[in-house]
């Protein structure tokens, strides 16, 4: 970047715009990103000079296309702990854009998957426009949906959100908004009116977005929830594939293969993760179960092997461990959810 700021921020009217600013990478997040953003938000929270605040994402491509994985796969396999300080800093960033006393508006153009949903999905008003693919695709890389992304999938409509985590399948702006990810429709060429209007002084920000939201292009989801909501209501990963394998519509089968692709051992966390995070009181409480899990997921060998097969060598063959869902051991998962030493408390104040 030739030493341009990772993350802009600039004040227009009575609007605060934070923009992430590593377009090459699809401004992917590193703990200076999540830094620069929490301290903005910290300093915006009081005073008049804000009223509404507006997250976006720099270049075309998207508004953030996850976390660094390289550099939490080179903290992996090396024991490392920079990316449990990565976590808990990008968490509490999560947990602030959710509790934010202003409105937080996210602009969710592009590519935003894991770490882009984390900042995004969990503000008060949230656009998706038709380049939007939003996706939280991490049982392919041996991992878990983080993020906050336990409470948002498991408080989806149905099961919608159990086969989004469980495929890491990716969703237009419709299905995006069905599945409770998004809430308004946006033109991405209207973002330039819309910051106009955020900026004005007497702007209320869901008026501004309504007068600028159109009824989004068709989804898939909804036609698919009969099969989606019997099939993935089931207790366990293997009975779910069972019933997806054995149901006549063409996309149960197919989704039924795409699972048969991902980390049997991250799925099964996964589908635990989202029916207890179902039963939490709040957004916190399943982002410290999430932290507990991404500890003990950081130095499981199928989080470096999917990393290694999807990002690294890009050979897309990764080698689980245990390869079938039937050789997951329930001891491993549930020590994954033991409560440990160094659990996440997100009612303590944030590092500095």
């Amino acid at each position: 970047m030739n030493g341009s700021p990772v993350v802009l921020t600039e004040i227009t009217g009575r609007l605060g715009r934070i923009t992430l600013n590593r377009p090459r990478a699809i401004n992917a997040l590193t703990t200076e990103m999540v830094m620069l953003m929490q301290r903005t938000l910290d300093l915006w929270a009081t005073g008049d000079q804000v009223r509404t605040v507006l997250i976006t994402g720099a270049g075309d491509r998207g508004l953030c296309a996850g976390g660094d994985i390289r550099a939490i796969h080179a903290d992996a396999v090396s024991g490392g702990s920079a990316s449990l300080d990565f976590w808990a800093r990008e968490y509490r960033l999560d947990a602030t854009v959710a509790r934010y006393r202003k409105p937080v508006v996210a602009w969710m153009d592009g590519l935003v998957m894991g770490g882009g949903i984390g900042i995004s999905a969990h503000a008060r008003v949230r656009i998706v426009t038709e380049r939007s693919r939003l996706a939280m695709p991490e049982v392919g890389i041996g991992f878990h949906p983080d993020v906050g992304g336990s409470w948002l999938l498991s408080h989806a409509p149905g099961q919608v959100g159990t086969h989004l985590a469980l495929t890491g399948t990716s969703v237009g702006a419709a299905d995006a908004v069905h599945a409770g990810l998004a809430d308004h429709f946006v033109p991405a060429e209207r973002l330039p009116q819309l910051v106009k209007a955020l900026a004005d002084a007497d702007a209320d920000a869901d008026g501004a977005v309504a007068a600028h939201e159109l009824a989004p292009p068709g989804g898939e989801l909804a036609g698919c929830r009969e099969w989606i909501d019997r099939c993935y209501a089931a207790d366990s990963v293997p009975e779910i594939v069972d019933r997806l394998r054995s149901d006549p519509a063409p996309g149960a089968r197919a989704a039924a293969e795409v699972i048969a692709t991902r980390s049997p051992t991250a799925v099964t966390v996964t589908l635990r993760s989202l029916r207890a995070a179902a039963r939490l009181p709040s957004l916190e409480a399943a982002l410290a179960q999430e932290y507990r899990l991404s500890a003990a997921m950081l130095r499981s060998a199928d989080f470096a092997e999917g990393v290694r097969a999807q990002i690294i060598d890009k050979d897309r063959s990764p080698r689980w461990h245990p390869a079938v869902l039937a050789d997951v051991d329930a001891d491993t998962v549930a020590g994954y959810f033991a409560p440990t030493a160094d659990d996440l408390d997100l009612t303590a104040p944030g590092p500095g």
